[in-house]
């Protein structure tokens, strides 16, 4: 169906930038043998913002929602995020955690913007649901509880972030982002710096070696410069339902992506989780374009 609706450059496009945010799971792990995660995270923001600020045009939003969007996301989520990588979630089912966002979204659109709950909404909830606790029922060492804690709680900085981005109305995600970044890499280096402490700092910048820091550009360019970037120029070509879909690739290829570097298991448990989560994200993404394209095709002909 999308081969034959999208033309094959912008579908290999789409593809192209799932890849890299399904993979950037993995390179965050790699970078994190080296970097400290408060200040992985910080230098992530920090390479995303520095040159391109003096390149994008300020977005007509006001600081205090940039600087509100920079702290749920850099810190809320990113900072929250690469804490847990460093040793208490595998990187494949961060990839798929992290993905209940969706439903934290949701969530805090009804709590702040009034917005009712669709019973196909509570469904898809539900499934999702039971498949976090079939993962929360297997944690080991390669995932600890507080592993999936902070992962949960990442999730929930970026549905804080999706809100305050929703509210800007801002029309250029990219400018956006890489504006909104200057507010996440000061609190960053501030909690890199009490809580991990210079001599950490000191000795992860002197060990990172050229893998640590491709891993730190695969963050800023990747998944911000070449990410926001495409995934904006194929939304405004294409109509949003035909492009979002594809952002459930990002979980397979995360989980797909830690089994081939890092040997992660893929048990049946597994498995089933990871399929209980993506029908409950495919439900709540894809069922509103099914229902309509239902409704059509029940209109009288003209």
């Amino acid at each position: 169906m999308l081969a034959a609706t999208l033309p094959l450059r912008d579908l290999l496009l789409a593809f192209a930038v799932v890849a890299v945010w399904g993979t950037n799971f993995v390179v965050i792990r790699i970078g994190l043998d080296h970097l400290p995660p408060l200040l992985f995270a910080a230098l992530r923001f920090l390479f995303a913002a520095i040159p391109a600020v003096f390149l994008l045009p300020r977005p007509r939003v006001p600081w205090q929602n940039l600087a509100a969007y920079g702290l749920l996301i850099g810190v809320g989520q990113f900072g929250v995020l690469f804490v847990a990588l460093r040793g208490d979630i595998s990187p494949g089912l961060a990839s798929l955690v992290i993905q209940v966002q969706v439903f934290f979204t949701i969530g805090l659109s009804v709590a702040m913007m009034g917005e009712r709950v669709r019973g196909y909404q509570w469904a898809a909830l539900a499934l999702a649901a039971t498949g976090i606790g079939i993962i929360a029922l297997h944690t080991d060492t390669t995932t600890t509880p507080l592993g999936l804690a902070l992962v949960t709680f990442a999730a929930m900085g970026w549905a804080g972030g999706n809100i305050v981005a929703k509210r800007s109305g801002a029309p250029n995600m990219l400018s956006y982002v890489v504006w909104a970044g200057l507010f996440s890499t000061p609190p960053l280096l501030a909690l890199s710096v009490a809580i991990e402490g210079w001599d950490a700092i000191r000795d992860g910048l002197l060990r990172a070696d050229a893998v640590t820091w491709g891993a730190v550009l695969w963050q800023s360019v990747g998944n911000v410069m070449f990410g926001y970037a495409i995934w904006g120029w194929l939304l405004a070509r294409h109509p949003t339902a035909l492009i979002t879909p594809i952002s459930l690739l990002v979980p397979v290829i995360g989980l797909a992506a830690s089994a081939f570097w890092f040997g992660e298991p893929l048990p049946l448990w597994k498995i089933g989780a990871a399929l209980l989560v993506l029908s409950g994200l495919a439900i709540g993404i894809l069922y509103p374009r099914w229902r309509r394209r239902g409704a059509l095709g029940n209109l009288p002909p003209a």
